[in-house]
């Protein structure tokens, strides 16, 4: 035997399916008469259970970073009743790394129980503010598109090839959403719709003008002519149906096929990558391109394989509801290769797109409903310890 040469612990693979099987059980996943996993529900809080694992685990991993940040970022979040509704004024923001405002959209992101992803490849995050009370309303981040999405795909009209060329000009977003008491204010809605405006084009100009291919090396000229997301629970209530007036801002265009990598835990991921390394498996190595979820999902798959697992327990049966938001007028044409330039004319300001949504969803939501009033910037953090608790609690029950 050759020395240093890796050796394959004849136990490793039954405790590694053992402690899949456990991990499944615990997320309340059954087997079905096929051999393929049953989710509990297909019910909004269920979805929101079967994140709660790796909500636990980001919280317990950033506890000491929320600790030392919260007290200087706080005031930085607003209390209901010091809002003016009528006065609230949206302004985008360009987040750069390592600043004070970097910082703020970290924390930010740890008030949802739905864990937010970090993106891929490209990636640009937005703070909006409200400009008269300067106080943070939410956030939103755009990054590179998964590359199969077959009902996106369908949609566009793309073949494998014409994909390879349009995918440039799409991205998603990853994270959307208000911070209270702004989302009691429907202010997602708001957030929702400044993706449709002329600044998010300007800023994706700005960065990713001159960016060329990874592999190729050759000029991209990419042109944001439209943007993808996907509700993270099931049928969304925050996109259907989004318009003011005649103009529509997502559109749904169907659903995932529920295979995928999120009922898979980073520490789980983790082990995964760890025993293909055993095999000097080239999918064990950390590589900067490809690590999208596609990457993710490939892992998955060969460690099952490897395991003598079937790759059907990458598929976790919870369909999530695709939406589409054009930004060009012929966004159609450029995504399918069969015109260069976009064309921008119905775009709108952040000004213009903002005092329409005050208009339509905040202020009438502030007569009808006056629950935000209650609500205290504090609560922000106590929010977060409360859920955080509840999930270790039930984590602890379970073991």
């Amino acid at each position: 035997m050759k020395k240093n040469a890796v050796v394959n612990i004849p136990g490793r693979e039954a405790r590694l399916i053992r402690k899949i099987r456990r991990h499944f059980k615990d997320l309340g996943f059954t087997k079905g008469p096929d051999g393929a996993l049953v989710p509990p529900g297909l019910d909004k809080e269920t979805y929101r259970e079967m994140h709660s694992h790796q909500r636990a685990a980001k919280l317990a991993e950033n506890r000491v970073w929320i600790d030392a940040h919260a007290s200087k970022l706080i005031n930085y979040f607003a209390s209901g009743d010091e809002l003016n509704v009528e006065r609230i004024s949206p302004r985008l923001e360009i987040v750069k790394a390592n600043t004070w405002q970097s910082e703020l959209f970290r924390l930010a992101t740890y008030y949802w129980r739905i864990p937010i992803s970090d993106g891929y490849g490209r990636r640009m995050r937005f703070l909006v503010w409200d400009d008269y009370h300067n106080k943070l309303i939410g956030i939103f981040a755009l990054g590179d598109a998964v590359f199969n999405l077959k009902a996106r795909d369908e949609y566009i009209g793309w073949d494998h090839h014409r994909r390879a060329k349009g995918l440039v000009n799409l991205m998603d977003a990853y994270a959307l959403g208000a911070v209270p008491p702004y989302n009691k204010l429907l202010g997602g809605k708001l957030i929702a719709s400044l993706i449709q405006t002329k600044e998010v084009v300007d800023e994706f100009q700005r960065k990713y003008k001159d960016s060329k291919g990874i592999i190729s090396g050759e000029s991209k000229n990419p042109r944001l002519v439209a943007v993808t997301t996907t509700s993270a629970l099931g049928r969304s209530s925050l996109y259907n149906r989004l318009k003011i007036g005649n103009d529509s801002i997502f559109e749904s265009i169907g659903y995932s096929s529920g295979w995928g990598h999120f009922h898979i835990s980073d520490e789980l991921f983790n082990d995964l990558k760890s025993y293909l390394n055993t095999f000097e498996d080239s999918y064990s190595d950390s590589h900067k391109y490809g690590q999208g979820p596609n990457y993710r999902l490939r892992v998955v798959k060969q460690a099952f394989t490897k395991l003598g697992m079937s790759q059907d327990l990458a598929k976790h049966g919870l369909a999530r509801e695709i939406f589409f938001s054009s930004l060009a007028s012929n966004f159609l044409q450029v995504l399918r290769g069969d015109e260069l330039e976009p064309n921008y004319i119905n775009l709108v300001s952040v000004e213009e797109r903002s005092r329409a949504s005050l208009t339509r969803w905040v202020i009438p939501r502030s007569f009808r409903n006056l629950e935000f009033r209650n609500w205290k910037s504090h609560d922000f953090l106590s929010e977060i310890l409360l859920q955080e608790n509840r999930v270790s609690f039930l984590n602890k029950e379970v073991s």
